[in-house]
């Protein structure tokens, strides 16, 4: 059993980690706990053979449903727990699971539940996110070398987002960030970086995101010059997926979206402003960050408290210029 992160993009960046997991495994059946938004992302996937959903929101909510959850793995009988989520919770499930070897980072106070413990460094901390979970199996005693993220869309997706796309090429516009508003760009900015590369390059302008995004998205659809494809909150994970993987370039803030962009290979222009670019970048061949250096960034709030600085120093022309770049090359 290996517990999954909580956050999509956190998710997408443990996949080097869970293939070197499925290298040393091969014969063994890997299952893979996460929440109802994450397990979408591993419903098909070559590095694990289940998802088991747990929804802490929903009909796992509160004690007695955390327990019933627990009992439900314990029915498992998993020889093997295997923790990328740091929190003390998966190594209580594992516990209550009885898992008889629970694996993790000894983080939030939960190494006396794990019976292979990781000591978890400060060093550690500062490792890009895909080489923080990479660390975590050699540790454990895997020989695991860092390989491209993967996803995986199986033929009748790629057939949906085909039907809806149609045979143009697309330049995603992400944004959203579901880890709160201090990662997002000004809506006026993307719509003139859309318009622009609309009319140079003769691209599609496809709006992605979640349900919470639907106002912004509408924000930009309404300050462009030419009507973009909105698909925000229109999609699940897996529709977001295959119609990303389909897009020429994905312009976007620091978000889940773009890590799925990353792990399919789609050239990226991302926008940084409150997090850390060396943690949390897109893992990708033709990606490119965008950022201006101010004293307070990167801060990792998920809101402000002072203006802004760091994402409305960011101007359209900052985004344009490594856009038109990567367009020029996949064009």
């Amino acid at each position: 059993m290996i517990r999954s992160t909580n956050w999509i993009g956190d998710a997408v960046m443990t996949t080097s980690a869970l293939g070197a997991v499925r290298k040393f495994f091969p014969n063994s059946r890997i299952t893979l706990v996460a929440n109802p938004v994450v397990a979408e992302l591993f419903l098909e996937h070559p590095y694990c053979d289940r998802v088991l959903v747990f929804d802490k929101k929903g009909e796992h909510r509160g004690p007695l449903g955390f327990l019933r959850f627990s009992n439900a793995v314990r029915k498992q009988h998993f020889d093997l727990a295997i923790l990328f989520q740091n929190a003390i919770e998966a190594a209580i499930m594992a516990f209550l699971a009885a898992i008889p070897r629970r694996a993790g980072y000894a983080s939030d106070g939960r190494g006396f539940l794990l019976t292979h413990t990781v000591p978890l460094r400060a060093e550690d901390k500062l490792l890009h996110h895909t080489d923080y979970y990479l660390e975590m199996v050699r540790k454990l005693g895997m020989a695991a070398e860092k390989t491209p993220l993967k996803l995986h869309c199986t033929d009748p997706e790629k057939q949906w987002a085909e039907g809806v796309l149609g045979p143009r090429r697309w330049v995603a516009v992400n944004p959203g960030a579901a880890y709160g508003e201090a990662k997002r760009w000004l809506p006026d900015r993307f719509a003139r970086v859309a318009d622009v590369l609309e009319k140079e390059f003769g691209v599609g302008i496809l709006l992605t995101g979640g349900p919470n995004e639907i106002r912004v998205g509408l924000d930009i659809e309404a300050a462009m010059a030419k009507k973009p494809l909105n698909m925000i909150g229109k999609t699940t994970v897996r529709q977001l997926m295959a119609l990303l993987s389909r897009c020429v370039l994905v312009v976007t803030n620091d978000s889940g979206p773009m890590h799925i962009a990353a792990a399919f290979g789609v050239p990226i222009v991302a926008v940084f402003g409150p997090t850390d670019h060396t943690t949390t970048s897109p893992l990708a061949d033709s990606a490119l960050i965008v950022r201006k250096d101010f004293p307070c960034s990167p801060c990792l709030l998920r809101e402000c408290p002072h203006d802004h600085g760091c994402m409305e120093a960011v101007m359209a022309e900052d985004v344009l210029e490594p856009a038109r770049s990567l367009l020029k090359r996949s064009l």
